[in-house]
């Protein structure tokens, strides 16, 4: 389908189809490539996302299901505008601005190689005009007070890093995946860079690893220590603790 730039249904209704040569060596060359462990979306420079197709290459993290669970939680609230820190690829912050035809996003991201992706994907799906690409350090750079913060930090531990499969560790963007010795670096700075930036009412999403919880939760409650704020940690589809929400 990637080689010759044909739906399903095409390719499989047309099992005649002869390949010319350079068709045939590309083929070959891709599965050679995949074969060694590259992740295909990288080799297709496509994957799927909340149903919208998202372009990607090595300086972005692949997006992964799980990570869909941030934008569900996103639309429950329904907010006028929103930050996604560490937007990569900007899968979260296209989704969010295609589901929500009046949101104002802003995507931040320390790489200008990840912010070109995530603009080229926000072009794509016609939302360029509603999303503001800016490079910064988590929260260095802090838009003006917004309704919702969204962001899946790095937040890999060394340990962890170790043990990941190798197609992750020798193919996708590290800074997009460590977090440090105890993989909470990020996240501690991203809670405390936050507070003052949400508006009354409005709360932070946060993906985390899924055995992080209780420290993420501490973390959290000495940066909020307010009465009324409320603390959840939502599990995803598998039962694994994924997401930190802060509702401030």
């Amino acid at each position: 389908m990637h080689v010759l730039d044909v739906s399903r249904s095409k390719l499989l209704t047309h099992p005649d189809r002869r390949l010319a040569s350079a068709q045939l060596s590309r083929y070959e060359a891709l599965v050679c490539d995949r074969g060694s462990g590259y992740p295909l979306p990288y080799l297709t420079g496509r994957i799927e996302f909340y149903g919208l197709e998202m372009d990607v290459t090595p300086e972005v993290l692949i997006p992964r299901p799980e990570t869909e669970m941030l934008v569900d939680l996103a639309l429950e609230r329904q907010p006028r505008s929103v930050v996604d820190v560490g937007t990569g690829s900007g899968c979260i912050a296209v989704a969010l601005a295609n589901e929500l035809p009046g949101l104002e996003v802003y995507a931040i991201d320390i790489s200008p190689a990840a912010l070109a992706v995530a603009r080229r994907n926000a072009e794509r799906h016609g939302v360029d005009e509603r999303v503001q690409f800016i490079v910064g350090d988590l929260l260095d750079r802090r838009p003006s007070p917004v309704d919702l913060i969204v962001s899946n930090p790095p937040y890999v531990s060394a340990d962890e890093w170790a043990a990941l499969p190798a197609a992750i560790r020798h193919h996708e963007p590290r800074l997009a995946l460590d977090g440090g010795s105890d993989g909470l670096e990020l996240i501690r700075r991203l809670l405390s860079q936050s507070e003052g930036l949400v508006e009354p009412g409005g709360a932070l999403l946060v993906e985390i690893g899924a055995e992080q919880a209780e420290e993420v939760r501490e973390i959290a409650e000495t940066v909020f220590p307010e009465e009324g704020t409320v603390l959840r940690i939502h599990a995803d589809l598998a039962g694994r603790d994924r997401v930190l929400e802060v509702q401030v």
